[in-house]
């Protein structure tokens, strides 16, 4: 159960900071204007309290595990938002991260 716990706040914390960067990169990039950087800001920053809310209480594991999420999930965020279409060198890629991730995050540890 905590595994799925962990990987729900994972997910979610995903949404909230690749949306959150999506929203101010609109905002400046796209020039959307102050309302997209202020809910990026605000997104980005409810990343930052999802994060502390995974079972583990390792800083450095968890943001290091997440590292994995986020690279798999700005992959697809890209192609929900912007058609943006990964190559299997980018797929390849994000598995790995996945799989350091997991690695990272629930490999028994033996305590």
């Amino acid at each position: 159960m905590l595994v799925l716990r962990s990987a729900a706040l994972f997910l979610v914390a995903a949404l909230f900071e690749i949306g959150g960067a999506w929203l101010v990169w609109q905002g400046v990039r796209e020039h959307r204007g102050w309302i997209w950087i202020g809910a990026g800001v605000i997104a980005l920053g409810a990343y930052g309290f999802v994060a502390t809310l995974q079972p583990d209480a390792e800083f450095g594991r968890v943001l290091a595990a997440y590292g994995g999420v986020f690279v798999a999930g700005s992959l697809v965020w890209g192609m929900v938002a912007d058609g943006y279409r990964p190559d299997r060198w980018d797929v390849a890629g994000a598995l790995v991260c996945l799989l350091g991730m997991a690695l990272i995050m629930y490999a028994p540890r033996g305590r």
